[in-house]
């Protein structure tokens, strides 16, 4: 019930993913699982912008697709929390009169560590010998 209870609007980011429970409205095989963005929508079905690999070049393509095939893409999710994180941080520093330093960074390095050898002895390892039994 919740498939159908759900409000599209223009603009919306959603994924194409075909529900094999209904065939009617059903996409086309190449755009399952693929994001776009809802650009008409209308009592059961919704259009979606989606881009299309062709050669060497991407197509847009407009698909129009029943609800039951579409869902709510959750890609945006951690982009809208840093943007409200950041600008949080960006207050709380300009009233502190302090730098913040907002950027990602990659992941570094892990530390060093040694490995003992108490417990972890090499242990060799021999393929076993072929045997014929005729």
């Amino acid at each position: 019930m919740s498939v159908y209870l759900r409000q599209y609007k223009v603009g919306d980011i959603v994924d194409v993913v075909a529900n094999g429970a209904v065939q009617k409205g059903m996409p086309y095989k190449v755009y399952h699982g693929k994001t776009g963005v809802i650009y008409n929508v209308t009592k059961s079905a919704v259009g979606v912008i989606l881009h299309k690999q062709v050669g060497n070049r991407y197509i847009e393509k407009r698909v129009n697709v029943r609800i039951e095939h579409v869902k709510l893409s959750r890609s945006r999710e951690e982009f809208l929390a840093r943007v409200k994180s950041n600008a949080a941080a960006t207050r709380k520093a300009k009233s502190e009169g302090v730098h913040v330093h907002l950027k990602r960074q990659p992941a570094m390095p892990r530390d060093d560590r040694t490995v003992s050898l108490k417990d972890n002895w090499p242990e060799n390892i021999a393929p076993v010998a072929y045997e014929t039994t005729i």
